[in-house]
């Protein structure tokens, strides 16, 4: 008999079939479901605009400060390095005090960085700069996930969490945008990029300000006010509730930052010097360059939204398995050619198979985490991962200063270049194998009804315990229930047992 890891990658037709019909799903959804959904999707795709600022930037702040495209990209290493901080402080502060403030908090220091990196004069300034950036981005994901998953009913959150992670392919997108027709019509060049994305942070941080807290945390707390609960024991209750459940899942931790390690080797490996290797290997203008990596974003949305919806129907892992197949297959279109035509079409298919593997991330990462910590678990394995392949754009400068390949340039002539196609082509191939291996062992919660669970102050938060008492009133009137009515379901239909 086959291990069960790979008996249970797809999920049993009980779990599939229960649940309404998904147009069903989505013509419920409340304004305030809404708004929570599209304000997490805004500040994922204020991180990515603020984030590609410098990649899409390297040859002007090359000139800007004299310095080499390994130097340059120390910026971008520093700032994935830092992330992980970020990840635990604002995780914490979520999981802690609620899904709101936190973000808006969050995003107002990416826009304030985001503004500083586009008035600093030198080189170790903008290093700097770019390190505080670092731990402020690393807040974003797991509090825009928390914020934009949690209130949805579990029938659409496969399709949520795909348009959700492809708001980062739509910032760099829109940063690519910006930086083809804005930078090139304005006196600063690159720094009206930084200022713009600034702006744009900050409007996210309106729009998350504008809208009310969570409503699972908020019927969380009122049914800890009902008990009696204060501050001081509350965050007293946090803080061993934590260590429970760093003690019972040490191990899940492990494969979460193990999974995100390759992940995010695939996105930063194959997107951070894209342009670079455009310009620098296939001899292409910067315009050419540009539009090429907007035709890759549109294929991670199409991917993304794809791959999201799929996982709804097939399961988390089994998606995620044959878009990093389909990653492998597009390899050679995306490294081969030396037209424009065939490497934007490698472009847009190999994005397509790495955001479409990325877009079950977020829910994948929700589903397996301990309930009561899913904006600090996600986003703490998301950054440590993020800090172990922050290199990767290191990596390729080094390897492709260190090897050469010819090409015709325009004129027929035979010019020598660094080879960053055959560099890069030989990491994406290595680290898909080890995602699609990592994946095919590792655990798979499908169809997790987590709004159940205790919130991280509650006592048995950190042993996955449920609220208690499903309905019941407190002492003021109010609901101690802490799911919110759009995502409640009835018992008897998810109660379907699980043949033996």
């Amino acid at each position: 008999m086959a291990p069960h890891f790979i008996r249970n990658l797809i999920p049993r037709r009980e779990k599939r079939a229960e649940g309404r019909p998904l147009l069903e799903v989505l013509a419920s959804l409340t304004w305030i479901q809404w708004g929570h959904f599209w304000s997490g999707w805004l500040a994922w795709t204020c991180d990515a605009i603020d984030f590609f600022s410098v990649s899409l930037s390297v040859s002007h702040l090359q000139t800007q400060f004299g310095r080499s495209t390994h130097d340059i990209t120390t910026a971008i290493t520093l700032t994935l390095l830092f992330r992980s901080a970020g990840a635990i402080i604002f995780g914490i502060l979520s999981d802690r005090y609620g899904r709101k403030w936190p973000l808006v908090f969050n995003l107002l220091m990416i826009a304030v960085l985001e503004l500083g990196s586009g008035f600093v004069q030198t080189y170790h300034a903008f290093l700097g700069v770019r390190s505080l950036f670092g731990i402020a981005m690393g807040g974003i994901w797991g509090l825009a996930a928390s914020t934009a998953l949690e209130n949805l009913p579990v029938e659409v959150r496969g399709l949520a969490s795909g348009v959700l992670q492809q708001g980062y392919a739509v910032g760099y997108l829109l940063a690519a945008v910006i930086n083809l027709t804005l930078v090139p019509e304005t006196s600063s060049t690159w720094r009206s990029l930084f200022w713009t994305a600034s702006g744009i942070s900050a409007f996210s941080a309106f729009i998350r300000l504008l809208l009310p807290e969570s409503e699972v945390f908020l019927r969380a707390k009122a049914a800890e006010r009902a008990r009696g609960g204060s501050t001081k024991k509350k965050t007293q209750i946090f803080i061993h509730e934590t260590w429970e459940m760093l003690k019972r899942h040490w191990l899940l931790c492990i494969y979460a930052i193990l999974l995100m390690t390759g992940f995010n080797f695939l996105s930063h490996g194959s997107q951070d010097l894209y342009p670079t290797y455009l310009t620098a290997a296939k001899l292409f203008s910067d315009h050419n360059a540009t539009v090429a990596t907007i035709i890759g974003n549109c294929g991670a949305i199409a991917g993304g939204a794809i791959a999201g919806w799929l996982s709804q129907y097939i399961g988390r892992r089994l998606t995620i398995i044959i878009f990093v197949l389909l990653i492998g297959a597009f390899i050679p279109l995306w490294i081969l050619p030396t037209s424009f035509g065939a490497l934007a079409a490698g472009a847009f298919c190999i994005q397509f198979g790495v955001q479409g593997a990325w877009g079950v991330i977020p829910i994948q990462l929700a589903e397996i985490s301990p309930p009561a910590f899913r904006a600090t678990f996600p986003g703490v394995a998301y950054q440590l991962g993020n800090m172990v392949s922050s290199a990767s754009a290191q990596i390729e400068a080094t390897g492709a200063a260190n090897l050469h390949t010819t090409i015709k340039d325009k004129n027929g002539n035979v010019k020598v270049v660094s080879d960053y196609a055959t560099v890069q082509g030989i990491l994406i191939g290595v680290v898909a194998a080890f995602v699609l291996v990592i994946t095919i062992i590792g655990p798979e919660n499908y169809g997790s009804h987590f709004e159940k669970s205790k919130a991280a102050f509650e006592e048995g938060a950190g042993r996955g315990e449920l609220v208690e008492d499903d309905g019941a009133v407190g002492a003021d009137g109010s609901s101690t229930d802490s799911r919110p009515t759009s995502v409640k379901v009835v018992d008897e239909k998810r109660s379907t047992p699980e043949p033996v």
